[in-house]
C-alpha cells in the first residue's frame, strides 16, 4: 500500500506500552475474574449452535444441576421439585445434565498479519484477550484446556490439562509472541502456511468430543484450511473466532488513515484506488468467505471486532442461557456478514 513512515506521536503510543497494541501476562491473568456469564459447553438449551450435536464421553461424576423451571407437558414427574412447587403454588421441575469430559484446544493467531488495528485494538490483542477469556472459562467449568500459539515462524503448543498452571503457561507463551510483533518485522514467506500447519496438528490431537476454538483473521485461508477444518468438525465442536478490523467493512473513499505500532506510523491515502482495493480484498472478502463456510463445516462462526471491547462482545454472543442461532447474530451467514 502506498504510504509514508514517520515516528509515532500522540497519547498512549510511546514506548509500546499501550495495552491496545501489546498485551502482557498480568493483563491476561487479570481476565480470569471476568470469565463468567458465558458458556462454551455443548449442553446448552435446544436451539444453541453448540447444543450438543454429539454424545460425549462421560466424566463419571454423575449429574450436574442446571436450573429450576416451570413444569411442561411431557416432563418426567420424578424430576419435580416439590419444595419450589409448594412455595410457588405452581409445578416446577429440577433440570440436570450429565457432566462430560470436554477437553478444549484453542488455536490463537499471532502472525504479523494480525498486527493491525484502526479503531481500538490490534487484531492480535483482541485474539489474545479472547484466548484468555476462553481458557479461564473452560478451566472454570472443570474441563481440560490447552492450545497452540501461531506465529510467523513457529507454533507453540501447550498440552491440555485441568490445571491453572497449564493455562498460565499458555498465556505466557501468548504474551511473549504478542510482544514480539512489530511494524518493523520483516515479511516471512512461510507465515500464511502456519495456520494450516497448526490446524493439521490440532486434528491429530482432537480426535473426538473436543471443543476446538480458532481465533484468527484467517489470513492465507485456502482450500487446505477448509479441508483441515472439515476434518476437525467430524466428531468435535468447532468455533471459528473471526477477528476483523472495522475497516474491513467501512473503507472511507477519501481522507488519510494513520496506523502505527507505538514506534512508527504509516499514513495511507484512502483516495488511492490501490489502497481501497487492498483494504477491501484483505478485509470484507475474507470475512464473507469464512462466513460462507459456516453451514458446510457444521461450525459456529464468531465474528469479533477489534474495534470494540472484547468482553461485551463475548457476553453478547455466548451469554449463558440465551444462545441464539448463529451465535447470537440472529441470522445466518449472510446477515452475520452485514452486521459484522
Amino acid at each position: 500500500m502506498p504510504g509514508k513512515m514517520k515516528p509515532a506521536t500522540g497519547p498512549g503510543l510511546g514506548g509500546g506500552a499501550d495495552p491496545r497494541i501489546h498485551v502482557t501476562l498480568p493483563v491476561l491473568v487479570g481476565l480470569e475474574g471476568k470469565a463468567r456469564g458465558f458458556d462454551f459447553l455443548p449442553s446448552q438449551p435446544v436451539g444453541s449452535v453448540l447444543s450438543g450435536r454429539r454424545a460425549s464421553r462421560l466424566r463419571g461424576r454423575g449429574l450436574e444441576f442446571e436450573e429450576i423451571r416451570a413444569y411442561l407437558p411431557g416432563d418426567d414427574p420424578r424430576s419435580m421439585d416439590w419444595r419450589v412447587t409448594a412455595r410457588t403454588g405452581a409445578p416446577h421441575v429440577r433440570v440436570t445434565r450429565e457432566e462430560r469430559d470436554r477437553p478444549a484446544l484453542i488455536l490463537v493467531d499471532q502472525r504479523q498479519a494480525m498486527f493491525f488495528g484502526t479503531r481500538l485494538n490490534m487484531k492480535s490483542v483482541t485474539a489474545a484477550e479472547l484466548t484468555a477469556l476462553a481458557a479461564w472459562r473452560i478451566l472454570g467449568a472443570g474441563d481440560r484446556v490447552g492450545g497452540f500459539v501461531i506465529s510467523d515462524r513457529a507454533i507453540d503448543y501447550q498440552r491440555p490439562a485441568r490445571s491453572r498452571h497449564s493455562v498460565l503457561r499458555l498465556l505466557s507463551q501468548l504474551a511473549s509472541r504478542n510482544q514480539a510483533l512489530s511494524a518493523e518485522a520483516p515479511v516471512v514467506s512461510e507465515a500464511p502456511a502456519m495456520l494450516n500447519l497448526a490446524l493439521s496438528q490440532a486434528a491429530r490431537i482432537a480426535t473426538h468430543d473436543w471443543l476446538v476454538i480458532v481465533l484468527s483473521d484467517f489470513d492465507g485461508a485456502d482450500d487446505n484450511t477448509f479441508r483441515s477444518l472439515s476434518r476437525l468438525s467430524r466428531g468435535n465442536d468447532i468455533v471459528l473466532g473471526l477477528v476483523y478490523d472495522p475497516l474491513a467493512n467501512e473503507v472511507p473513499s477519501r481522507g488519510r488513515l494513520v496506523v502505527g505500532d507505538g514506534h512508527l506510523q504509516v499514513e495511507l491515502d484512502l483516495a488511492s484506488h490501490k489502497v481501497q482495493q487492498n483494504l477491501a480484498e484483505t478485509g470484507g472478502k475474507r470475512l464473507r468467505r469464512l462466513l460462507a463456510w459456516q453451514d458446510r463445516l457444521d461450525a459456529a462462526i464468531l465474528p469479533i471486532s477489534a474495534g470494540e471491547e472484547t468482553l461485551p462482545q463475548v457476553l453478547r454472543l455466548f451469554q449463558s442461557g440465551r444462545p441464539g442461532r448463529g451465535l447470537g447474530l440472529g441470522n445466518g451467514p449472510e446477515e452475520a456478514g452485514k452486521q459484522a
